[in-house]
């Protein structure tokens, strides 16, 4: 083993957003940080979801910094719903833009991560044998970074191609005549699916569960002086009729009502519930929404999350929405999800269902009759032979968790954050763990997170954590982490405010559900992002009330 050991003041393990950001606010308080990086370069997720079709679901306008006035000015969008390129070209005009290069170790992969006690120092060792010593560590590691990709049977034996939505390559991968496979019909799944139809020759979708999902009405931003093609009436959170300079004029009123709602997203809220008003009244609002476009679809009603009852005319709308879309009735019934809408995550699609029209698409259902095994031509499904091609493994993340247990992560007493967290992951405000001193987690299990806007999540955290690092700096405290009692309290609260919401009615990879064996615990924090600060901020104020500090 390399006897080098570098000693920093903070390492931050994963260069995304969240990466990022954590590094600009470690270089403003002068401390001697490193990131390391799994990945030959910046962007985090948005790296490796070079799928086709690869695009966020959260406006472009709202999914970004707001720390910089000049990087907001700076950057023009060019779509409503950012593509993956582009998202991947803002991290890195970021990156280039704060020089964080120069402190990123890429190609890099943190294999062990052990508290030393007698040193307050964690220490850190890559899969290049070195060993990095730091007092304070940020795991920036993504909630959806960590791939699952099932244990077919003799998967091995399969001689064609096999790709993951979530690790695509980096060159172009042809699929012009080929026979494709699709597994899984998940968010990247119905975006990939229209995008690759006029490619392929053959293309069968393996659905186990199907999903909702509503239309993107994705288009181009306007700018001044710039012509635009596409000018339907887009009322979402802001105003995309509006010019993009115009939108900027007033981009802190506008992120200020972000923060301000339960997503940390400027959505449309209507005020109504779904009971309350005429069937009339329902149709005309759900026929609006559906017409704008974008998950703003799950705000048409009040008590849409709340209320099982209410949640179904939404549902029961977009199934006949699907009925008369998808022209033959058989395959029509087998897309049509029988749970509440919004339990799992409501993607957004541009012609997701009209693929299903096409002579090419044949709909394989595997919910009852799963996949058997792979041939080396292809897969056995209810006895049946698929010679594929291609196998294209839409089939998600060990989310939230799953990063983070993919290291060796050992806290006092060397206790594994494996066993410790062997029923579910147990967090106090989804940001450090009990018996793991000085580590910090973005985003982390028992955080709102996946629920909202991401970025605006992100830098909550990070601007939180760097106050905290500075208030033990200033007050002369070695490590910091939370009390049993209050983290248990905490884990408590997450179950109880998750207990009645629609998001945890159904299997979904927010209780872990979709990997075998995993504790199936509602991770995120259902109770809202103004409340969730509102808490963040009333444990700083009072001295870290609930944290143990020596």
């Amino acid at each position: 083993m390399n006897n080098k050991i570098e000693i920093y003041d903070l390492i931050i393990i994963g260069a995304g957003f969240a990466g990022l950001y954590s590094l600009h606010k470690a270089k403003l308080q002068n401390l001697k940080t490193i990131v390391i990086e799994k990945a030959s370069d910046v962007g985090g997720t948005w790296f490796w979801n070079r799928y086709p079709g690869a695009r966020c679901d959260v406006e472009s306008m709202q999914y970004s910094y707001q720390f910089s006035k000049d990087i907001e000015e700076q950057w023009e969008w060019t779509e409503q719903y950012s593509t993956q390129p582009e998202i991947l070209k803002y991290a890195n005009h970021v990156a280039d833009k704060l020089n964080l290069r120069e402190n990123i170790n890429f190609n890099t992969e943190v294999i062990s991560a052990h508290f030393i006690e007698d040193a307050n120092m964690w220490k850190i060792i890559d899969n290049n044998n070195n060993i990095l010593n730091s007092k304070f560590c940020i795991m920036a590691t993504g909630c959806l970074s960590k791939i699952h990709q099932p244990n077919f049977k003799n998967l091995e034996s399969y001689t064609g191609q096999i790709y993951h939505t979530g690790e695509w390559p980096h060159k172009n991968v042809n699929l012009k005549n080929k026979i494709v496979g699709v597994i899984g019909t998940g968010s990247s799944a119905i975006q990939t699916i229209p995008e690759i139809i006029n490619d392929v020759k053959k293309l069968y979708v393996f659905q186990r569960t199907p999903h909702y999902t509503v239309p993107a009405r994705n288009r181009k931003l306007k700018y001044f002086g710039k012509k635009i093609s596409n000018t339907n009436k887009s009322p979402v959170g802001y105003d995309t009729d509006l010019f993009v300079e115009e939108i900027k004029a007033k981009y802190s009123e506008f992120r200020t009502k972000a923060k301000n709602s339960f997503a940390a997203l400027a959505m449309p809220i209507n005020k109504e519930n779904a009971l309350e008003v005429s069937e009339d009244r329902r149709q005309e609002v759900y026929e609006k929404r559906w017409e704008m476009g974008g998950t703003p679809f799950i705000t048409a009603f009040l008590d849409l999350n709340t209320n099982r009852n209410s949640n179904e005319t939404a549902a029961e709308f977009v199934r006949s929405k699907i009925q008369s879309i998808v022209k033959n009735d058989k395959v029509a019934k087998e897309l049509l999800p029988n749970y509440p809408i919004g339990c799992k995550r409501l993607a957004v699609d541009t012609d997701y269902y009209k693929t299903f029209n096409n002579p090419k698409v044949s709909l394989v259902n595997i919910k009852n009759n799963p996949i058997k095994e792979f041939t080396s031509a292809g897969l056995i499904v209810n006895e049946k032979i698929y010679n594929l091609d291609v196998v294209i493994m839409a089939t998600g993340f060990d989310a939230m968790t799953g990063a983070l247990l993919n290291m060796d992560i050992r806290g006092r007493n060397n206790l594994s954050l494996k066993h410790k967290w062997k029923n579910g992951p147990r967090t106090f405000l989804g940001l450090t763990t009990e018996m793991f001193p000085n580590m910090f987690m973005v985003s982390g299990p028992g955080s709102p997170s996946v629920l909202t806007n991401m970025i605006v999540s992100i830098e909550q955290h990070v601007d939180w954590i760097f106050d905290c690092i500075q208030y033990l700096k200033a007050n002369k405290f070695n490590t910091i982490e939370p009390s049993l009692k209050d983290e248990n309290s905490w884990v408590e609260h997450n179950k109880s405010v998750a207990n009645d919401h629609v998001r945890s009615s159904c299997n979904s990879w927010y209780l872990g559900a979709n990997i075998e064996g995993k504790p199936k615990v509602f991770m995120p924090y259902v109770g809202g992002f103004p409340e969730y600060v509102k808490k963040c901020n009333e444990i700083s104020k009072n001295n870290y009330k609930g944290f143990i500090l020596k």
